[in-house]
């Protein structure tokens, strides 16, 4: 089961998709919250709205088809808060990786779509459904995902092929006895950035988005990604045969694996674990995963793992499935230029999850498309390690993230430890204090919709019990419910969830 026409599925490319949220980030993100060009490096990612263009909406064939393609929500960051400070009261953000904080701006853009038919009556996304008070996607509409980056897990480990192909060194027999345990302090040594620096044969040259300076090289160390591939920990530059770690994998066509990209997020309690053992086996790859932090640790699971959810559940969260009579999904998937491998992608975001059954109507998991553009992200971690060449200092992944929805009012939020940027700690409190895709705020625009709305119109789900705080209005939502708890049992049994009176405000 795949949401939107054959023809908004396939009428674009990756390329396409990435240089158009490319493009969105510098001409309609503010300076505020971008990393400093010289030092600071971000992750991107956004949700394009994809439909015909006119002509072909109305069936009139005869020319070469053609859809128009609207970047509807974005996202930067590469951060998630510790497990202590976290908040009942829903005003923090616990995570703002650049997906999660994309996925939370595309719920403002549907809300503020629902407004528009539900109450406003004006054009929408949306069109009434077959039930009092529900309403669904118009059918000629799909969402692509876009990432400027692998999504952090399972998604991340990807093999590395023998060595005239590797991005890294080989790893010597003693460096899985010398693990690194910092979480989130994902760095290569400088021996594997010198083995790795850019007048190296193994380095790799690859498009940049244009306007990007051809001398640019994509340097294939991904090993400063808070949210993405991790090289592995090597020390010393000099390697005997005998100190290489044995093959024994082999990659389709009988190429060798000899090793893995790391990936810094951990295996959450109750999964098997990973093995750690040097080269290829040091991952167990469909494992659920929670986000490094740094010595406080996360409750907050992999991107790979909530995409994976979200391509079940719907993108659109529990709240608005009481307006919806479908899960909103996403068609596609496009990942720009970065260690990438098809088969991780395919086994993380769909494969764990496609013996899953017997969920509600409605409910199913997508046969999501998966592509990979050939345009690196020019704020990503490598393009400017590659600016800066030899330049003094270490790069930092940038403290804030950017949220960006399609609404006319306020579309843009930055935001620096889950709160808003610049926010004092006597100020938590206030309302100002709050992002406007925090569960509290989200909430709320999501009970202003309900006030604008007429109570006779409200679907059944809200008019047979009064509610009143955000766990109850969730667990309201049955058939979501329903579908989270089939996928739970069948396929993600680990998944942390946070305990009930951290959802009880109102």
């Amino acid at each position: 089961m795949v949401r939107g026409s054959a023809l908004t599925r396939t009428m674009w490319t990756a390329d396409e998709i990435a240089q158009l949220c490319y493009e969105h980030y510098r001409t309609r993100l503010p300076k505020q919250g971008k990393p400093d060009p010289n030092r600071e490096w971000t992750l991107l990612a956004a949700v394009v709205k994809i439909q015909p263009a006119a002509d072909q909406a109305h069936g009139i064939t005869n020319k070469p088809a053609q859809v128009t393609k609207e970047v509807v929500s974005m996202g930067t960051g590469t951060k998630c808060i510790g497990q202590s400070k976290m908040r009942k009261s829903g005003d923090i953000l616990n995570d703002s990786h650049a997906e999660v904080i994309a996925r939370r701006s595309f719920q403002r853009y549907l809300l503020h779509q629902l407004y528009l038919a539900a109450a406003l009556k004006e054009d929408s996304i949306f069109v009434p459904g077959t039930q009092r008070g529900l309403w669904k996607l118009r059918p000629d509409l799909s969402f692509v995902f876009f990432s400027s980056h692998t999504p952090c897990g399972d998604a991340s480990i990807i093999p590395m092929l023998e060595f005239e192909d590797q991005p890294c060194c080989p790893v010597r027999r003693d460096w899985a006895s010398k693990p690194s345990e910092a979480s989130g302090d994902l760095e290569v040594p400088e021996d594997t950035e010198r083995c790795e620096g850019l007048g190296s044969p193994v380095t790799k040259k690859m498009r940049l988005e244009p306007g990007t300076p051809d001398s640019i090289a994509q340097h294939q160390s991904f090993g400063h990604q808070e949210s993405g591939p991790v090289t592995p920990d090597v020390s010393g530059s000099h390697f005997t045969a005998q100190e290489q770690v044995p093959v024994t994998r082999m990659a389709p066509g009988g190429v060798k694996v000899v090793d893995v990209y790391r990936t810094g997020a951990k295996c959450v309690p109750g999964e098997a674990g990973d093995s750690r053992q040097p080269g290829a086996a040091y991952h167990q790859v469909g494992l659920l995963r929670v986000k490094p932090g740094r010595g406080d640790r996360t409750c907050s699971l992999s991107c790979s793992d909530k995409l994976a959810r979200w391509n079940v559940l719907g993108c659109q969260g529990a709240l608005l499935m009481h307006l919806l009579e479908e899960p909103i999904y996403l068609s596609a998937v496009v990942i720009g230029r970065c260690p990438y491998s098809q088969e991780a992608m395919h086994r993380a975001l769909t494969g764990r999850c496609r013996n899953v059954s017997a969920l509600p109507k409605g409910f199913g998991v997508q046969e999501v498309k998966i592509q990979q553009s050939g345009l690196l992200f020019e704020q990503g971690h490598s393009a400017v390690q590659a600016r800066r060449a030899d330049g003094p200092g270490r790069l930092a992944p940038c403290g804030a993230a950017i949220s960006w929805s399609a609404v006319p009012e306020q579309p843009l939020d930055v935001t620096a430890n889950g709160f808003p940027q610049g926010t004092t700690k006597k100020a938590i409190r206030c309302l100002q204090a709050r992002s406007r895709i925090s569960k509290v705020e989200l909430f709320r625009s999501f009970q202003k919709l309900l006030s604008s709305i007429s109570e006779d119109k409200w679907p059944d789900s809200l008019r047979l019990r009064k509610l009143e705080t955000y766990h109850e209005y969730k667990e309201a939502a049955s058939a979501y419910q329903e579908a989270w708890s089939a996928l739970r049992k069948q396929a993600f049994g680990s998944w942390l969830r946070n305990p009930p009176d951290y959802h009880q405000f109102t």
